[in-house]
Formats: C-alpha cells, structure tokens, sequence
C-alpha cells in the first residue's frame, strides 16, 4: 500500500525518480552543448542524486504521517496494539495453566 501512494504521490506531486544514469546523461548533454564543464557536470550529478534522495525522504515522511492519521482516524489497531493484546493473552493464558 506504501508504495502505491508512494508512486500516487510521486506522479501528482510531478516527481521522478531520477537514477544516476538518467541524470549523468542529461548533463553528459549539457556538457556537449558547451553548456556546462566536466567539474560542473559532476557537481550537478551529485546535487540531483542528494535531492532526490532528500525527496524521496520527505515523500516517505509524508506518507508515513498520512497512514498514521488515517490509522488514528479510522481507529485501526495498530501492530503495537496486536502485539500488547497477544502478550496479555500469553499471560492470561499462562495463570489460567497454572491454576489447573
């Protein structure tokens, strides 16, 4: 589900996933056009990884907030609650052997 509001989001916010490759070949470009030099193009290279990956951070975050809320607000239990609610029973369990 993570990932399909991850792409969702991705596709209306008007973000890509922009891979090393994708970005070296633009700038491989721009280098060709004279519009850029190698040092430049290497900078770039690395600024557009950094904030994609920065983006991809904050869509996480995003997303993250987002399930919560919806969790909180359809009053879902959660795995910490299902986890709570199996040990409780292990130990009622447990005082309910030892009494027979």
């Amino acid at each position: 589900m993570k990932n399909m509001l991850n792409k969702g989001l991705a596709l209306g916010l008007g973000l890509a996933a922009v891979s090393k490759e994708q970005a070296q070949k633009v700038v491989d470009e721009l280098v060709k056009k004279g519009e850029l030099s190698r040092d430049e193009s290497v900078e770039l290279v690395e600024k557009l990884l950094q904030r994609g990956i920065e983006t991809q951070q904050e869509l996480d975050n995003l997303i993250t907030k987002k399930a919560r809320e919806l969790v909180s607000k359809w009053d879902l239990a959660t795995k910490e609650d299902i986890q709570r609610l199996e040990k409780r029973i292990d130990q009622i369990d447990n005082k309910m052997n030892s009494v027979e």
